[in-house]
């Protein structure tokens, strides 16, 4: 089996070209590859498969074999593929996601190619019962108290596709990630679990995030957690529509617009291509 090694920012994924191959048991498959120590090395697995509705369709899975609903950096690194590649070589695309159809706009290089993506991240879904989290089903979640081991947070909690946990923080390079994010992740008010992002305000135009998710622990970057974080911040007053959020693989320039639509604009990097043993496929 053929795959291409890419990553959006440092959220690194093994990416599956299945327009002319299959992947049986993609969730047992995400879980080999990604192995740091006994596969290729990454946050997951991306299935890139045709679409009735769409340049291709993108399929999820996280470093345990759970299926996710979507990726921001990993749709940006499917529509490099698309076009780097020769899928359909246009620099506007739409990729469909298991969460709904995204819109993207493709930079290129003077070797014509994709090196910057900009998404149309849509709406956020601030409903409890769209994120899914406990509690009335109409009602929002943004800068509520959640306890967990021992400790009460304050969080705002949102979908962007996916669900997140925004918690923020004064020092987020010294906060330990792994303990709370963990127990944050799996508490019982998330039916499907959650994403979570510990967010350190660096000014109006500035944050700093650090990235729990779910089914894959801490990663370099998380798109739609800056997405979430960006919506998140603005909302609480800290900081104004537009931002760079500054995360551990990078920066991501982020929109959220007067239509209340979220733009994600970021790197979109390959890093090397191989083979993956057709007996463990």
């Amino acid at each position: 089996m053929k795959f291409v090694k890419m990553h959006g920012a440092g959220n690194d994924y093994v990416y599956v070209d299945c327009f002319n191959q299959c992947v049986d048991d993609p969730a047992r498959l995400a879980r080999e590859v990604s192995s740091r120590n006994f596969g290729v090395g990454s946050d997951g697995l991306i299935l890139i498969l045709p679409s009735g509705c769409a340049d291709a369709r993108m399929r999820i899975f996280n470093a345990d074999g759970s299926e996710a609903e979507m990726c921001g950096n990993g749709v940006r690194c499917v529509a490099k593929y698309v076009y780097d590649h020769g899928i359909a070589h246009r620099d506007h695309l739409h990729i469909e996601t298991n969460s709904g159809v995204l819109a993207l706009q493709l930079f290129t290089d003077a070797h014509d190619l994709v090196e910057r993506v900009r998404v149309d991240m849509g709406e956020p879904r601030l409903q409890r019962g769209k994120i899914p989290m406990l509690g009335d089903a109409d009602s929002n979640a943004l800068g509520v108290e959640l306890e967990v081991g021992g400790r009460n947070f304050k969080v705002s909690c949102l979908s962007v596709g996916n669900p997140h946990c925004v918690v923020f923080v004064d020092d987020v390079d010294n906060f330990d990630v792994h303990q709370w994010g963990e127990q944050l992740e799996n508490h019982p008010q998330f039916p499907q679990r959650i994403n979570v992002e510990f967010v350190q305000i660096v000014s109006r135009n500035e944050v700093c995030q650090r990235t729990w998710e779910r089914g894959a622990g801490e990663t370099l970057a998380c798109g739609t957690g800056s997405s979430a974080v960006t919506v998140a911040s603005f909302l609480a007053g800290y900081t104004e529509r537009r931002i760079v959020n500054h995360l551990r693989g990078g920066d991501l320039e982020m929109e959220y617009s007067e239509a209340g639509v979220i733009y994600m604009t970021g790197p979109a990097t390959e890093v090397f291509s191989g083979q993956w043993p057709e007996k463990q496929v």
